[in-house]
C-alpha cells in the first residue's frame, strides 16, 4: 500500500497507519487532526467511513460510533456499501439528525505517463494565476476556492484561442492533492479529459504530493478518464451532513 495514503488515512481517521494495514476495522472518536485532509469537511465529523484493503475505518462522534461497532464490528468491507446496509446505515442516522451525504471511490497515482497533447495549446496556471476563474461556473469542477484545501495548480487545453478543458489541483492535505476536471460538453468523448487529468497529475508528482481523484459511483464516464490517465482504485469513503 501507498505510504503516503496510509499516513493520511490515519490522521483523517484518527488511528495509527498499522490500523490501516491491519485486517481488522476500526472505530474512533474523531478528532480535527492538523495533517487530516480538509477538502468540503464538517469539523465536527459526525460519521464518516473508509473502506481500504476490504477493511472498514469508522471515525466520528461517540454515540454513532459505539452503534457501529456494535453492529459492523465483524464485517468485511467488500459488500458494505451495498443499497441494504446503506439503507438501515440511513435510518438509523437520521434519528440523530444526519443523512448520508455521499459515497464516491477515490484514486490515486504513483507513476508519470507520457501525454499526447496532440494539436492543443496547453497551458499551465499557478496558484496566484488561478484566481482569474473565480465564479466561472464552467471551471467549478477544476477549481473549489475553498479557504481550507486552496487550488495549486491548474492546466488548460485550447484551440483557436477558445479553452476547450481546465483541470485543477487542490491542496487537500500536505502531503495529498485532489485533481478535478472539466471539458466543455461538445468536446467530451476525445480525450481532452482524459490529457489534462495525465499531464496535471505528471506536474504534481514532481512537486512531491500524491495525486488522487475522486468520482460519483454512478459516474463512469469520470471514472474512465482516472483510469485512463493511469490512476488506480485505492478507497471508498461515506462522508455524512446534517438534514
Amino acid at each position: 500500500m501507498n505510504k503516503v495514503l496510509c499516513k493520511q488515512l490515519a490522521a483523517d481517521y484518527c488511528c495509527r497507519p498499522e490500523d490501516v494495514l491491519d485486517g481488522k476495522n476500526h472505530f474512533t472518536i474523531h478528532q480535527c487532526l492538523p495533517e487530516r485532509r480538509k477538502f468540503q469537511e464538517d469539523k465536527t465529523c459526525y460519521l464518516k467511513i473508509a473502506i481500504i484493503r476490504g477493511k472498514i475505518l469508522f471515525s466520528g462522534q461517540q454515540g454513532i460510533i459505539d452503534w457501529c461497532r456494535e453492529k459492523y464490528e465483524k464485517d468485511g468491507g467488500e459488500w458494505f456499501f451495498e443499497a441494504e446496509n446503506l439503507f438501515a446505515l440511513e435510518n438509523r442516522i437520521r434519528e440523530d439528525g444526519y443523512k448520508i451525504k455521499m459515497v464516491h471511490p477515490f484514486y490515486i497515482a504513483e507513476a508519470a505517463t507520457d501525454v499526447d497533447t496532440k494539436d492543443y495549446d496547453i497551458r499551465f496556471y499557478e496558484k496566484d494565476e488561478i484566481e482569474q476563474f473565480r465564479g466561472d461556473n464552467r471551471y467549478d469542477e477544476a477549481y473549489a476556492f475553498s479557504p481550507d484545501a486552496p487550488d495549486m495548480l491548474g492546466v488548460s487545453a485550447s484551440k483557436d484561442g477558445r479553452i476547450l478543458g481546465m483541470a485543477g489541483a487542490s491542496c487537500d492535505s500536505d502531503t495529498m492533492w485532489q485533481i478535478g476536471i472539466n471539458v466543455e460538453d461538445i468536446e467530451r468523448g476525445n480525450g481532452i479529459g482524459t490529457m489534462l487529468v495525465a499531464l496535471l497529475k505528471n506536474e504534481v508528482l514532481k512537486r512531491g504530493k500524491l495525486p488522487y481523484y475522486g468520482t460519483a459511483m454512478s459516474h463512469v464516464a469520470s471514472q474512465r478518464v482516472a483510469l485512463s490517465a493511469g490512476f488506480v482504485p485505492a478507497w471508498v469513503e461515506l462522508c455524512t451532513s446534517k438534514l
